[in-house]
């Protein structure tokens, strides 16, 4: 059993013992971490920060923005480093300008896998600081250090953390939750119907639906594919093929298990309620997630921060949540649900590398935590599961109901002229095999073409 095996069997094992709940140069980041320091008023490498003034910019999600404030202040008191703070639903279109300029915040909380992608651009520039000596540091308050809270897995060999496959952190791991396909169970429960636990159950119930005019399947957006897809991975060929095919590995498409995928994918395309593609982005995937309350859709690949992000939207007479793993290839076989997680990091070209550490340490903090729990969003530290109430508990405990932990990205490359980001590549065509002006065929195509200049500039 391989290592990155073992990784996922330890974290759905960590989860199941109740531990989870949910461009420039710059700075010297290579100070090692200093257990001993006391929290707040120096950095690890022994400066003093109290006073310092950092800015932090942080995307705004179905969290709000007042847990930043609150974060924020909470970090201010602790450690007298003042938190200048950016929020907005889309930071990459405020914060870019300055960064073009060389003026970067000092921390950014926007993870991989978004529509304009600065954070896939960061890394395979190689303008992000290494924050492995943040895992040593002490959390602001507390006599624990940042890598004893949080869960095992989440910061070692790990390609999300771990972009380089280095032995180093550039990425500190946030917000968590297990992904799957969300539905409505009132009705399921009004028509008599069972949630499919194989593919084969699943056409069967969207032949079922579509009598009824309800399309089988939906997405936000074709971003939501990432962590479908990975865990469809997982299932279609186990650790090994997981591994070779997010590394682009020579006549990986090929194989057998990679032609499931696509035609799994491909199949699930023509049972997807035709409007999807046209409101498949950063403005209007909310209308595409209403599908779902409306009982136009059955299910749709989503996250824990659904339950949130849709609160006040209106929805269908009975509608409760529900989620579930993806289907079984075969019957019998593991279901998988992918755990996802957001990431902050530090701009190389950060003014106040040290202060920005405090900063990330401050996020495992009981109170960082609390606070973050409050406003319904997970850290990954250890206990998180108590913080946590209502339908989250359910959802965080998918694990412990047969399905197994999906971990784990696409390997990073250098940037290549032509050559689009994993999602460009992988995901972002969905849309025309919904709206038919696609062939899998080309997909699959233009996926090797890709996967040859990506595996050659392996950062």
């Amino acid at each position: 059993m391989n290592g990155k095996k073992v990784l996922s069997l330890a974290l759905a094992a960590t989860m199941s013992l109740g531990l989870l709940a949910g461009c420039g140069g710059g700075n010297d980041t290579t100070g090692g971490g200093n257990t001993s320091t006391p929290a707040g008023n120096t950095s690890s490498g022994g400066s003093d920060t109290s006073g310092t003034t950092i800015k932090v910019a942080a995307i705004e999600t179905s969290y709000g923005t007042e847990v930043w404030q609150q974060v924020a202040d909470a970090f201010t008191e602790q450690t007298g480093i003042n938190v200048e703070l950016v929020t907005d639903k889309k930071l990459e279109d405020v914060i870019g300008p300055a960064m073009q300029g060389g003026e970067y915040p000092d921390v950014i909380h926007l993870a991989v896998g978004r529509e304009a992608g600065l954070t896939e651009q960061f890394i395979k520039d190689k303008n992000i600081a290494e924050i492995t000596d943040v895992l040593s540091m002490n959390v602001p308050g507390e006599d624990v250090t940042v890598g004893e809270k949080i869960i095992p897995g989440f910061v070692n060999d790990n390609s999300t953390t771990n972009p380089y496959a280095d032995g180093k952190t550039y990425l500190a791991p946030m917000f968590y939750s297990p992904c799957g396909l969300f539905y409505n169970k009132g009705l399921f429960e009004e028509k008599g119907w069972e949630v499919p636990t194989t593919w084969d159950e699943m056409w069967e119930l969207g032949d079922k639906a579509a009598a009824e005019g309800i399309s089988l399947f939906t997405y936000p957006t074709t971003g939501y594919f990432d962590a479908f897809f990975y865990a469809l991975m997982y299932e279609v060929g186990g650790e090994d093929f997981f591994f070779d095919a997010t590394h682009y590995a020579e006549g990986i498409w090929d194989s057998q298990a990679a032609q499931t995928c696509f035609d799994i994918v491909e199949k699930l395309a023509s049972y997807t309620n035709p409007i999807t593609p046209a409101q498949a982005n950063d403005q209007d995937f909310t209308q595409n997630q209403q599908l779902v309350l409306d009982n136009k859709a059955l299910f749709m690949p989503n996250g824990t921060w659904i339950v949130g992000e849709m609160a006040e939207a209106p929805r269908a007479d009975g509608f409760e949540w529900g989620m579930t793993a993806l289907p079984a290839v075969t019957e019998g076989g593991d279901r998988y649900s992918y755990t996802f997680f957001e990431q902050m990091w530090i701009p190389a070209g950060a003014a106040n590398v040290d202060a920005a550490k405090q900063f990330i340490a401050f996020m495992y903090s009981d109170t960082a935590a609390d606070l973050f729990a409050a406003a319904g969003a997970a850290q990954p530290v250890t206990g998180i599961v108590d913080k946590l109430s209502g339908d989250n508990q359910i959802f965080y405990g998918i694990y412990d109901d047969g399905a197994m932990a999906a971990l784990g990205s696409f390997a990073s490359y250098k940037s290549v002229a032509g050559l689009g980001t994993t999602r460009e590549v992988f995901f972002d065509p969905v849309n025309a095999l919904v709206s038919g002006t696609m062939t899998k065929d080309e997909w699959v195509s233009s996926i090797k073409t890709a996967s040859d200049q990506m595996r050659a500039n392996l950062s």
